[in-house]
């Protein structure tokens, strides 16, 4: 496609969901909820032709030599599908707050002021590999009453029309402007470009994938952006961390999926903690696989652990990979957090309620865990329903971005023919 047709196409795409976002007022709840039910039952209908055209994206993935955690995110397996069906169920049992008028007060110069929930309007996701975003994506910004263009990575090409194909079909059975959920099928990058110039008809773009396109966006956007750019998590073991629980959730929140955004990536332990359980942990992990990098001290616990750079601090390994660093006390790992973190997610395993609160109230992260997996970082787990994108910034939305980070508050005033004197 030439360049002159590439940025005529995604002007029309531009144009199509800003009117589509209009017509989303006047829908009702039980109307949407029809809507993603039959989304659950087409894909369920047709989940082996998803799995052939995923197959597609797969072969071509090795082929190309592409990362493994990227063919990991990559990967539609059968319960991965029915994952995101049950993230649409969790969308529809989500109660509906959209247009009603909330916080309502009469002033005394006799107006009435209110608040409605309204949507952004136009979304637009630049998302890489992962094919699940698609139907997550779609159900959350169709249930939040947004039009949302979808830019999937160009190896995820064949799993994203299929899904959409099936997105397609529920809209026109179920009467929904078709052009609500939108899919650009061309996989040239300066599709990309043009996208995030459209600051006209796109309200607010989120990307999700590796920290090039994170950037990339964050630079050239003229249009605002939900964002976090890595997930280098951390789990600090206080002292008064019991031994069991401590080695259960690092462990599983290393090792229960390398490749994602919510893994830990460097371990802090106290030096009080119990010396055996310390080392039960660095061995345990090693055991399976990760690779240990870590302080002088921790060095000494096992000889196969590498000295870490300062540059493994930073990282987010995305694989069985793991910075493990011994500290003095608490602040030393805060600061440690401070210093090194994303503002992802962050966990302390302590027995002690202040420490607890005391990590809990300091660390600058958008979520912070206390006896608890980072794994659980998840708009799913948090009972959003699904994610459309996690947010490490402050303003409009921070952590898991669900239904209601799609949203915003209008002030709605009324009165019986009130004039300002």
């Amino acid at each position: 496609m030439e360049q002159s047709s590439i940025k005529k196409y995604i002007q029309q795409v531009c144009v199509r969901a800003s009117n589509a976002s209009r017509t989303s007022a006047m829908r009702s709840t039980q109307e949407k909820n029809r809507l993603l039910d039959l989304i659950i039952k087409n894909i369920t209908k047709n989940t082996k032709s998803i799995q052939r055209n995923n197959s597609l994206d797969i072969k071509a993935a090795i082929k190309n030599k592409i990362q493994e955690a990227m063919i990991d995110r990559l990967t539609l397996t059968p319960k991965r599908i029915k994952s995101m069906c049950d993230g649409l169920q969790a969308i529809i049992k989500i109660p509906d707050t959209l247009y009603k008028l909330v916080n309502s007060k009469k002033q005394k110069n006799g107006i009435t002021v209110s608040q409605m929930r309204v949507p952004l309007g136009v979304i637009a996701m630049i998302y890489e590999s992962r094919p699940n975003v698609t139907i997550d994506a779609a159900g959350l910004c169709l249930k939040s009453g947004n039009s949302v263009i979808l830019r999937g990575g160009s190896e995820a090409i064949h799993t994203n029309k299929i899904l959409m194909k099936i997105i397609k079909m529920s809209l026109q059975k179920s009467n929904f402007d078709n052009y609500m959920v939108q899919l650009i099928e061309t996989t040239d990058r300066n599709a990309v470009n043009h996208l995030l110039k459209m600051d006209k008809c796109i309200d607010v773009i989120i990307p999700r994938g590796g920290k090039s396109l994170i950037k990339k966006v964050s630079k050239d956007s003229k249009i605002p952006v939900i964002k976090h750019l890595d997930g280098n998590c951390h789990v600090y073991v206080d002292k008064y961390a019991k031994e069991q629980l401590a080695e259960k959730i690092v462990i599983n929140s290393k090792t229960q999926r390398y490749g994602v955004c919510n893994a830990m990536e460097t371990l802090l332990i106290h030096e009080k903690f119990s010396k055996d359980s310390t080392r039960s942990i660095v061995n345990k992990l090693l055991e399976m696989g990760v690779e240990l990098r870590g302080c002088r001290k921790t060095k000494k616990i096992n000889n196969k652990i590498r000295i870490a750079t300062e540059e493994d601090w930073f990282t987010e390994y995305l694989a069985p990979i793991l910075s493990v660093k011994i500290v003095s006390n608490i602040d030393e790992a805060i600061n440690h957090i401070e210093k090194y973190g994303s503002k992802h997610t962050e966990a302390i395993i302590s027995d002690n309620d202040k420490q607890i609160d005391k990590f809990t109230k300091i660390v600058n992260s958008s979520s912070v865990m206390s006896n608890t997996s980072t794994r659980f970082a998840d708009g799913f787990e948090y009972g959003l329903g699904a994610e459309i994108g996690i947010s490490t910034d402050k303003l409009h939305a921070r952590g898991p971005v669900g239904l209601e980070g799609l949203t915003n508050l209008k002030f709605v005033v009324s009165s019986k023919g009130k004039i300002r004197n």
